[in-house]
């Protein structure tokens, strides 16, 4: 698979570089290796008191779980993820540990997580598309998932393959460019 090479304001790490949400995945086998390795990522990831307050469920394609977080999935994301080897649901606990006080970083600490996660994923060879398009309840009940936790997203992981894989209107949208705001749109020297 042909790595894209995309145009940065400033040098950046080359996982940076390469990390691109493609739509198109082969359906090749990812070895629990690699699993491990990317999981094993995103528990170094910064967290507010070191709390660490995410969770990861997956499902390999095949397996129940995999099928339940599909079934969950938006019609436009299971045009294309029904080819994805690896499912994953994203969740983050709401209180601390200590006291059960509110945690109001929770939502913060998963979202370093993932793209730590998603950084090494990408140093492996492994794509990884994250989805908000899910029904979000019917995966916190299927999963029973405690009502101090919240799920954000669901992740289709795999190998990367061919654009031509994909039909309109995903087809186009994997040959685009991708597209970034310039640093100037979001970094400041001074308030507003």
């Amino acid at each position: 698979m042909e790595k894209p090479s995309w145009k940065t304001e400033a040098p950046v790490l080359e996982a940076i570089q390469e990390r691109w949400s493609r739509r198109a995945f082969s359906e090749k086998h990812v070895e629990q290796e690699s699993l491990n390795s990317i999981f094993e990522a995103a528990r170094w990831a910064p967290s507010s008191m070191n709390e660490q307050p995410w969770m990861f469920l997956y499902g390999r394609k095949g397996s129940e779980n995999w099928t339940i977080m599909f079934d969950a999935l938006m019609e436009g994301n299971q045009a294309w993820a029904h080819r994805a080897p690896i499912l994953i649901l994203c969740m983050a606990k709401k209180n601390f540990d200590y006291k059960n006080r509110p945690n109001r970083h929770y939502a913060h600490d998963l979202g370093q997580a993932v793209a730590i996660l998603s950084l090494q994923a990408t140093e492996l060879g492994l794509n990884l598309h994250q989805m908000g398009g899910y029904h979000a309840d019917q995966l916190e009940v299927a999963f029973k998932v405690p009502e101090n936790w919240e799920s954000f997203s669901v992740i289709a992981l795999g190998y990367p393959d061919k654009a031509d894989t994909l039909e309109e209107p995903f087809l186009s949208r994997e040959l685009a460019p991708r597209q970034r705001k310039p640093t100037s749109e979001f970094v400041r020297t001074e308030a507003w």
